[in-house]
Formats: structure tokens, C-alpha cells, sequence
């Protein structure tokens, strides 16, 4: 018998593949492999897109954020200079805690309320300091001073736990007011001033993205700041979660609230009252913490409430529910 002639795909060759079973592109796969047409799901949003423009603008503005952060908290973590002669004596009547009262060099003396300032100061024992006009122009960063200052220390915060135990201590069921992202000061100390009026426990301030007891909060309390504790939250959301376990109903204040203030009957129970910025109003996190959000009926002229008369208005809701 005579040997096979070689043919093209018919090699004798030991090790010679026929290309049988070899893997070729199928028809429609265009060449991709199954994996490939699974496909990377959908398309990330520009901010989280590596390189974008979208995703630089973004952690630009958070480092931003951040570095606001973190001047405000050094600013707040040093002793704070009140400046101006009605602040400073509204801040010695109102009991505000002070070191000492500068006052520059042959200053009006002359003047009511410099020479009241000097007074009261005295009554305290607080420390009188003289300094140039030079030197004050520079402590005070060239901001008008009218040649006086009170020194405020930083403010002593409690922690959001220990406003639960001044409310077991107390014999009345615990009423809490968390602040969100409120940032103006004069805010701050007006509810803290409702907050002291209508026999509430205390008030919750985030650390971050919100205003503290500065000097100006604590003159708009009118004093009530030194009767009435304010914590710091280093995450709201989560301490209002910490409210909830321990009995505490989260009741949220806005204008679209989900039921009237005279219609909700819960205030005679432990409460967190929460209330947010102004113009913002309550973040996505801290309203889905919020167990109910009531609102307060007003006319339809008026777009909305100062966040310190709103919340004025259901704390006094809330004491006459108590009585």
C-alpha cells in the first residue's frame, strides 16, 4: 500500500496541530468573548469619573469644605475677642463667661457704656488690661473695636448623652433640640434661649458645617446659655439614632412637613425636636432619622419661618402638651 500523499491541513508532522477544536471568532460576537459582552454597567456620574473636570471641581470644593472646617474649629478651640462697647456690655449683663476686658488707652471714659463695662467687670473680679490703640488695632485684626474688648473663652460642650441623663435626673420626660447645619450664631442663641424658656433639656449642635457658642450666640441667648447645656454631635444623624434607642421620639420641624403641629400628639412623651438651616432646611440623613416631620400651618404669602421662631413656636407647643 502506498503512503498518504501530503496534503494542505494534513501534515504527518508529529506536534502539527489540524486546528481542530482552535477557537475562532463566531458570528455576531465581533470578535469579544463573552466577559467583554457582558459589558461595565452603567456610566459613573462626571463627579466620579478619575481625571474629569467634574470630579476635580468636586474634591476641590471639599477640600475647601475641609479646610473651612478645620479653621473653624481652631478658631472656636481659642479664646474669642468680643469687640464693641454695646456688645460688651450686653455680653457683662447676660453673665456671658469672660478672662478679661481690654481697654485701650485713654478711651472715652467718658463714655456710659465703657464706664458700665468697667463696672461690671469689676463686680466679677474679672482682669482689667490697658493696651495701645496700636496693639489692640492688631489683636483685633483691624476690625472697629471703639477701644474695648472682652476675652471669651472657647465654650465647654457637653456630649448628646449626657442631655439624657440631666433629663432622668430631672423627673420630666426628656425634650432635646437638634440643631442641622444652622449657621448663623444669632440663631443659635435664640433657641437656646426658647430652648431654657420652655424647660427643654438641652441642645445638640454638629461639629461639623455648623455654628458654635461663639461670643454672639451666647449674647443672643441672653444668659440662658450659662443655665442651659449645649452638646456637640460629632455625627447628628447617628446621635439622634442613639435618641431613638433610648426611648426619644425624632420629631423634624419643616414646611413640608407631613402633619400639622396642632394635630401631632406626641410632645407630652420624650422628644428630640430637630430643626434645620436656614434655606436648606433638614438634610436627606437627618430627615430619614426623623420618626415624623410636622409642620407649622402659616399663610401661603409668607414663604417661611425663621428657624428660631419655628423652633420657639414648637417648643412652646411642647411645654403646653406637658402641662
Amino acid at each position: 500500500m502506498g503512503a498518504e500523499p501530503l496534503m494542505a491541513g494534513n501534515s504527518q508532522r508529529r506536534g502539527r496541530s489540524t486546528g481542530a477544536g482552535k477557537k475562532t471568532a463566531s458570528a455576531g460576537t465581533g470578535g469579544k468573548n463573552r466577559r467583554s459582552l457582558a459589558g461595565r454597567g452603567a456610566t459613573p456620574p462626571a463627579e466620579a469619573r478619575y481625571g474629569h473636570p467634574a470630579q476635580r471641581k468636586a474634591q476641590a470644593e471639599a477640600r475647601r469644605r475641609t479646610e473651612r472646617d478645620r479653621s473653624r474649629q481652631r478658631a472656636e478651640e481659642t479664646p474669642e475677642l468680643l469687640l464693641g462697647r454695646n456688645p460688651v456690655v450686653e455680653a457683662l449683663r447676660a453673665e456671658i463667661p469672660a478672662t478679661a476686658l481690654y481697654v485701650v488707652t485713654d478711651a472715652g471714659r467718658t463714655d456710659e457704656r465703657i464706664t458700665e463695662a468697667l463696672t461690671l467687670a469689676a463686680d466679677r473680679g474679672l482682669p482689667l488690661l490697658e493696651v495701645g490703640k496700636a496693639e489692640f488695632d492688631r489683636m483685633s485684626n483691624h476690625a472697629l473695636h471703639q477701644g474695648i474688648g472682652l476675652q471669651v473663652p472657647p465654650y465647654e460642650y457637653a456630649h448628646p448623652d449626657d442631655l439624657l441623663d440631666l433629663a432622668r435626673n430631672s423627673g420630666r420626660p426628656p425634650l432635646v433640640v437638634a440643631m442641622d447645619g444652622v449657621t448663623d450664631p444669632r440663631n443659635l442663641g435664640a433657641v437656646v434661649r426658647s430652648a431654657a424658656a420652655f424647660d427643654a433639656h438641652g441642645v445638640v449642635v454638629p461639629q461639623r458645617r455648623a455654628v458654635g457658642m461663639t461670643a454672639s450666640a451666647w449674647r443672643t441667648s441672653a444668659g440662658a446659655a450659662a443655665r442651659l447645656p449645649v452638646a456637640r454631635a460629632v455625627n447628628l444623624a447617628r446621635s439622634l439614632a442613639s435618641y431613638q434607642d433610648s426611648g426619644l421620639q425624632t420629631v423634624g420641624l419643616a414646611g413640608d412637613g407631613d402633619v400639622d403641629l396642632h394635630d401631632y400628639d406626641g410632645f407630652a412623651d420624650p422628644v428630640a425636636l430637630v430643626v434645620g438651616a436656614e434655606g436648606t432646611g433638614l438634610s436627606r440623613l437627618v430627615r430619614e432619622r426623623c420618626d415624623v416631620v410636622v409642620r407649622i400651618p402659616i399663610t401661603r404669602d409668607t414663604e417661611s419661618l425663621n428657624v428660631s421662631v419655628a423652633a420657639g413656636i414648637a417648643l412652646y407647643a411642647a411645654a403646653a402638651a406637658r402641662r
